[in-house]
């Protein structure tokens, strides 16, 4: 509340109250562009400041004078932190060119146990905590995995080392390693005996380098002074967790500031014997046996990918499909997909869900019998091991954040946060998949956790970049991606301002195994209105993870379709095709790639 009395002693006593109740005091003037300049440094940093405009209070002229006789100072604007006098405009922004102004401002007026708690173990959590610990940041990380239903647990790492992308893109390498020795004979090798595929010894392998993993992110975080504690955390208050640990220990700790990066978990289907005889992608990679026939239900890319895999271990493998594949994902190349899928014997039951699981034999694996409903009809399935892969939720229940006022989706569990991973709470920050809105990708998570430990404490502005992300889906023929979907395209531009180009391409490796031609497809989406900027990029193909990251710098940059046409390609790739496409979707020609 504004001063209101003219008494000089009065106003005097009135700013140092401002002074003391604020941790960053900003004396202002609204018109004034250096105020101005100065308050929106401290909102690009996330720093919780109060301002006062002199301009539009009865008495700010009074109260300005008062203020020169406290600080010394006669100009606006006038900054305190921690109630030191900071100067004006110049001085703050000195300050933090000389990284020096961040620091000032986590200066502790209250005593906490840590600077910064990171709730969850995974990629983000543990790129933002490394990064905090260079910065001398005293740094704690709650990681605790509760087992799954049927008590699969892992080590410190999250999702994507453990029971994600590292153990998934191994197993896909299986798989094509065995599509290889086949192929391998029509170049003159003579592999005489039967190809098979030993599941104990992948397993054991790919494990054992997790294992390795999980050693090397315990010796990262000590050697940058981070603590590490396998509990699980939960909010007490907004500056206090409570921990237990596996032997129900308990320990209550408090922090400045906190980072939640808690990820996801499968779901489960609401029926019976799902949780009881069905396994997901958290107990898939460590299965202690050979899955056996297998029933996957989902059309997430996690159910495609570990589907894909699995028949190409040369598992006999059904995919039940409620809807479309890939959904959010370019449908034109989920089709592809799929159809490349069923060419190479992957069994599809579309329009299914399934209504209840029942196990007929015991066993490793034991026997079960799946029942769905299609168009109103009754599915029978029957075999080893069903894997669910219908989605995931956030990892936020039981973690109390209401007690710390942090404010998320009900329906989900995930965490609003603005374009600096910050919630409503000004000192509680979230990442990775937790965050609603935001990309389900391990890199964003890193990407994101490293950016918010440097402006927190290092005194950067960079925030992460949500938009062009590259991804791939590692099915058995790989779907990269960047951009926007063809949909979404023509939904933001409009049908008439997206130019498709496109093209099918055969990798040299296929033409003497005699693959089909038609398999490899490539397109871009150009918005014409913009130069034919590429708003959208699409790959499926051998390697396509390895195409993608590339053309996706070129996307950051901003690239064209005519530097794409006056970029000589490297003969013979299959990534030199996006340098010689001519064909439009619109103009019906046939886009098969002939010759070379």
């Amino acid at each position: 509340m504004p001063p209101v009395t003219a008494n000089g002693a009065d106003l005097k006593a009135a700013i140092q109250k401002y002074i003391a109740d604020n941790k960053v005091m900003v004396f202002s003037k609204s018109y004034c562009p250096f105020c101005k300049k100065i308050k929106d440094l401290f909102n690009s940093l996330s720093v919780t400041f109060t301002a006062l405009e002199l301009d539009q209070i009865e008495n700010g002229g009074d109260l300005q004078n008062a203020l020169h006789e406290v600080s010394g100072q006669k100009t606006v604007p006038n900054v305190y932190i921690n109630q030191e006098h900071i100067g004006g405009c110049d001085d703050t922004l000195k300050l933090h060119s000389d990284q020096k102004l961040l620091p000032m401002v986590s200066e502790n007026t209250e005593t906490y146990d840590y600077d910064l708690i990171v709730i969850g173990g995974g990629s983000g959590g543990l790129a933002a905590s490394k990064e905090a610990g260079k910065f001398g940041k005293k740094v704690l990380v709650c990681d605790f995995v509760k087992p799954s239903p049927i008590g699969t647990t892992w080590g410190l790492g999250g999702t994507c080392v453990n029971v994600g992308c590292i153990p998934k893109k191994l197993m896909h390498q299986a798989a094509l390693l065995g599509h290889s020795i086949e192929d391998s004979r029509k170049f003159g090798w003579e592999v005489s005996e039967e190809v098979k595929h030993n599941w104990h010894t992948m397993k054991e392998a790919i494990q054992n380098y997790i294992g390795s993993l999980n050693w090397g992110y315990r010796v990262a975080l000590r050697d940058k002074g981070v603590k590490y504690e396998n509990a699980y955390a939960e909010f007490v208050d907004p500056h206090t967790i409570k921990t237990v640990n596996r032997r129900g220990k308990e320990n209550t700790v408090t922090a400045e500031r906190f980072l939640v990066a808690v990820g996801m978990r499968p779901r489960y289907p609401d029926i019976p014997g799902a949780k009881e005889y069905g396994i997901t992608s958290d107990d898939l990679f460590s299965l202690p046996y050979c899955p056996g026939k297998t029933l996957v239900v989902g059309a997430s890319y996690v159910a495609l990918e570990c589907a894909g895999f699995l028949r190409g271990i040369g598992l006999d493998t059904t995919v039940m499909v409620r809807s479309i594949l890939l959904r959010g994902f370019d449908q034109q190349m989920a089709d592809k997909v799929g159809a490349y899928m069923e060419k190479g014997g992957m069994k599809f039951i579309r329009g299914c869900v399934p209504t209840k699981v029942e196990r007929l034999e015991e066993g490793q694996p034991g026997k079960l019998r799946v029942t769905g409903m299609q168009d109103g009809k009754e599915v029978v399935w029957e075999g080893n091991t069903i894997l669910f892969g219908i989605g995931r939720d956030a990892c936020t229940e039981g973690i109390h954040l209401e007690k710390a006022g942090v404010q998320f989706n009900t329906k989900n569990g995930k965490i609003y946060g603005n374009d600096v991973e910050q919630t409503n709470q000004p000192h509680i920050y979230a990442i990775g998949d937790v965050l609603e809105g935001k990309l389900e990708l391990t890199p964003v998570a890193i990407q994101a956790g490293k950016l918010l430990a440097q402006r927190l404490y290092g005194g950067a502005q960079t925030k992460t970049d949500y938009v062009n992300v590259p991804t791939t889906v590692f099915t058995p023929l790989e779907y990269g991606a960047c951009g926007l979907s063809e949909e979404d395209a023509i939904a933001k531009y409009g049908e008439d301002n997206i130019e498709v180009y496109h093209s099918n391409f055969q990798p040299l490796e296929w033409t003497v195994p005699g693959h089909d031609v038609n398999d490899c497809y490539a397109k871009i989406l150009c918005n014409r209105q913009d130069n034919e900027r590429v708003v959208g990029f699409h790959v499926l193909g051998p390697n396509a993870g390895e195409i993608t990251q590339g053309y996706g710098a070129a996307m950051k940059c901003g690239m064209t379709k005519a530097q794409l046409d006056t970029t000589i390609g490297i003969h013979p790739t299959n990534a030199e095709i996006f340098t010689t496409m001519d064909i439009t979707k619109g103009s019906g020609e046939d886009p098969t790639k002939t010759g070379c």
